[in-house]
């Protein structure tokens, strides 16, 4: 068990929610279509790694490296990928776009990619 893969997935799966309900509610009014869907892609991909999270905090070992970077790839992945959106589109609706999160949200989605490669690694080694 990996109770810091079981904490993180629980906390980004409550952020997702109160994140897309405060998109769903509040952000809705002052956002444009493309603002709102990619606000709506931040949350969603968010929660999707939250669950994963959760199922591999069940299943890693958090004494095994390739389990610690696992689990990390996605927790960074999560942030730069999920967050950087939130604070461009939050931003660009303020009119003071924050351009210097443009480059980290890639980052954010190579830090994921990396996750799921370990995972797949990790499973043809088994």
């Amino acid at each position: 068990m990996n109770k810091i893969a079981l904490i993180s997935g629980a906390f980004f799966g409550m952020s997702a929610v109160i994140f897309g309900a405060f998109g769903a509610h509040l952000l809705k009014k002052k956002l444009n279509t493309d603002q709102l869907q990619s606000f709506e892609t931040g949350v969603k991909y968010q929660m999707y790694h939250a669950i994963v999270l959760l199922v591999l905090g069940f299943q890693l070992n958090h004494q095994i490296t390739i389990d610690n970077y696992i689990i990390n790839f996605f927790i960074i992945g999560i942030i730069l990928f999920s967050f950087s959106i939130y604070g461009l589109v939050i931003s660009s609706a303020n009119n003071k776009k924050l351009k210097f999160l443009g480059p980290i949200t890639p980052l954010g989605g190579l830090c994921l990619v990396l996750g799921w490669g370990l995972l797949i690694y990790k499973f043809l080694t088994l």
